[in-house]
């Protein structure tokens, strides 16, 4: 059974830091590209980053700037999302997906990704 389980989230003030985990299993971690995505309230779900784990390639979106940084655990199988410099414009639900390596297969569109988990909330407080 794939298993995507978010953690990490929670309530911050502006200008805080918290590192989001994505623990993934039922598949072969380094055949899939997990990617970190958001989404507010009355809002479209958007991408923050991706990490390819077959070669560790990473890729960021423009929502969050160069304020998070992605990163993988293979012995852990398991991918983190850094923020830094939070502000009350990131609060929202964050949810990692898995994508299988296959070819021209977008990090960017949510409906690429084959597997969800079910978000952790973050929230963020001037």
């Amino acid at each position: 059974e794939v298993q995507l389980v978010e953690s990490g989230g929670g309530s911050v003030q502006a200008g805080e830091s918290l590192r989001l985990s994505c623990a993934v299993s039922g598949f072969i971690f380094h055949d899939h590209a997990i990617g970190w995505f958001r989404q507010a309230p009355g809002k479209e779900r958007e991408v923050v980053a991706c990490i390819d784990n077959s070669d560790g390639r990473t890729y960021y979106g423009d929502s969050m700037g160069g304020r998070v940084t992605i990163s993988s655990d293979h012995t852990k199988n398991t991918v983190y999302l850094q923020m830094n410099s939070l502000s009350p414009e990131d609060s929202a639900a964050y949810y990692c997906a898995a994508q299988e390596d296959r070819p021209g297969a977008s990090w960017y569109y949510d409906d690429e990704y084959d597997y969800w988990g079910q978000g952790t909330q973050v929230t963020v407080s001037s």
